[in-house]
């Protein structure tokens, strides 16, 4: 198996990027990053591919990821408030398929979360849809966050994943 050194270097810097704006609660530079038609999904069944047609965690597009941002911004949601400290590590990034200006990566994530004086601890398979755009970077088209106990009862996911 040849590896584009190159090409996953760059993905790389770009997801560790996004990572690091959530983590500082760069909101408005993250929603920079998306697609106009781009999704951003939290399945409540790993299993499960047809997103569109089963219940999710989240399955934002524009609107609602906007909305989304909105909540953590103004404070005024109860389950948003306080705000979460956060701090993700990301980790075996792999290039899963490469086509004209569409790339498929996945990486393992693990996020902490420390709120109302309880640090918790959520793993995720995380698969991007990238596409470049005109300037040589990427815009985020789809991002699938598959946690690994997402049929367990999660203790709120309020906050961007």
């Amino acid at each position: 198996m040849k590896i584009n050194l190159n090409l996953l270097n760059e993905v790389t810097a770009f997801i560790w990027t996004e990572a690091d704006m959530l983590d500082h609660a760069e909101y408005q530079q993250w929603l920079a990053l998306w697609d106009e038609e781009g999704r951003y999904i939290i399945p409540i069944d790993p299993a499960l591919t047809d997103y569109e047609n089963n219940l999710n965690y989240a399955y934002d597009d524009h609107y609602m990821r906007t909305l989304r941002v909105q909540r953590l911004i103004n404070g005024e949601a109860i389950s948003t408030s306080p705000k979460a400290n956060t701090v993700r590590s990301i980790s075996r990034i792999r290039i899963i398929d490469e086509q004209d200006d569409q790339i498929v990566l996945r990486c393992a994530q693990n996020l902490r979360e420390f709120r109302k004086e309880n640090l918790r601890h959520y793993t995720a398979d995380v698969t991007y849809h990238l596409m470049r755009d005109q300037d040589s970077s990427f815009r985020i088209h789809r991002k699938i966050i598959s946690l690994v106990n997402s049929t367990d009862t999660l203790a709120g996911i309020s906050y961007i994943l």
